[in-house]
């Protein structure tokens, strides 16, 4: 049971509060569900585990901030923006690879949209347009790279190059940005080797950050996320009290069916003796008195145990609840017969 609550919570993966493993688990819940052997008992623990899951993401802070380089460059380039917004921001990427796949997913998720993407090939650069169309990507080849950093505010550098492809000599001569991003040309680099020169920085108009810089983001927000993990075991000890719980009434279920059971037989037969005695004399209207009010006893009798074998605890306590009341009332498996209609 902790296991697979921690799992959903996404405190089992390699980068705690991981958002992926959720959605997994939900997958292996709907697939399994289909198949035989997956019963009430397996379908239930996996509807409290994303159950957990969703409460931790949304009670703690465990699921925030980026803690992947990608993520890390959009999510410290939206910080630097004056606005917070990517709304009329021209934003350029150079290279198509895998780095720069991850980036527009993530920089789409933050509502940005309108990007260039420089490559020396299109094809590559022509699948992300396709992957993402819900974004306004344009692809141009890297003879266009200076003339897209003229027009661009911020530019990510994700190519595999191993040389400086920007520096300060290629940007000094280039129009402002505008009042919009603070009139600062900002460069992301995320490409190892870098891509961008450090001279960048000497210029009034222009600053780069590099992979070093979101390196120390990305850690403190895995510190933060660590911190958030031991609010999360405090949740998911209550979400696995309440499966507990749940197990427990289950198990009380042969129970209630034995005390109920045994219950209705006492009733019957005394009844049936009553019936005897006052012999053919009894009227059906007297016959249903002595039913509603034998009936009536044993509801009033059973109410309380019921209630005890019913009530939410742990699951010590409802098992000695069981065991107690199946001494009490010498219960055994010939107890249990079906109820009586009325």
């Amino acid at each position: 049971v902790d296991h697979i609550l921690q799992v959903s919570a996404g405190l089992d993966s390699l980068i705690v509060g991981e958002g992926q493993i959720l959605a997994q688990v939900k997958s292996v819940h709907q697939i399994s569900s289909e198949t035989k052997g997956f019963g009430q008992y397996l379908s239930a623990l996996f509807m409290q585990a994303i159950t957990a899951g969703k409460r931790v993401r949304s009670e703690t802070s465990i699921a925030t901030g980026a803690v992947s380089v990608s993520s890390a460059a959009a999510e410290l380039a939206q910080m630097k923006l004056p606005t917070g917004s990517w709304d009329g921001v021209n934003v350029a990427i150079i290279g198509a690879g895998k780095m720069t796949k991850l980036l527009v997913k993530h920089l789409v998720s933050k509502n940005c949209m309108n990007m260039t993407i420089v490559n020396r090939s299109l094809p590559r650069a022509q699948e992300l347009q396709e992957e993402f169309p819900q974004a306004n990507i344009k692809v141009v080849l890297s003879d266009k790279l200076m003339d897209t950093i003229a027009a661009s505010d911020v530019i990510f550098a994700a190519s595999s190059s191993t040389e400086i492809l920007v520096s300060a000599k290629d940007v000094v001569g280039m129009p402002d940005p505008p009042a919009l991003v603070g009139g600062m040309r900002r460069f992301f680099d995320i490409s190892v080797p870098r891509n961008t020169g450090r001279d960048l920085n000497d210029l009034p108009n222009a600053h780069v950050y590099n992979v070093d810089d979101l390196k120390e983001v990305v850690e403190l927000n895995k510190e933060a996320r660590a911190q958030a993990a031991g609010e999360a075991l405090v949740l998911l000890k209550e979400e696995k009290a309440t499966f507990e719980g749940w197990m427990a009434s289950l198990q009380a279920v042969p129970t209630i069916k034995r005390l109920r059971g045994k219950a209705e037989s006492i009733r019957l037969t005394e009844l049936e003796k009553a019936k005897a005695k006052l012999g053919e004399t009894v009227t059906p209207k007297q016959l249903k008195v002595l039913e509603d009010l034998s009936r009536g006893i044993m509801n009033k009798m059973l109410h309380a145990p019921m209630q005890a074998l019913r009530s939410e605890g742990d699951v010590q306590t409802h098992v000695n609840t069981i065991q107690v009341l199946g001494r009490v009332f010498g219960l055994t498996e010939e107890d249990e017969v079906p109820r009586m209609g009325k």
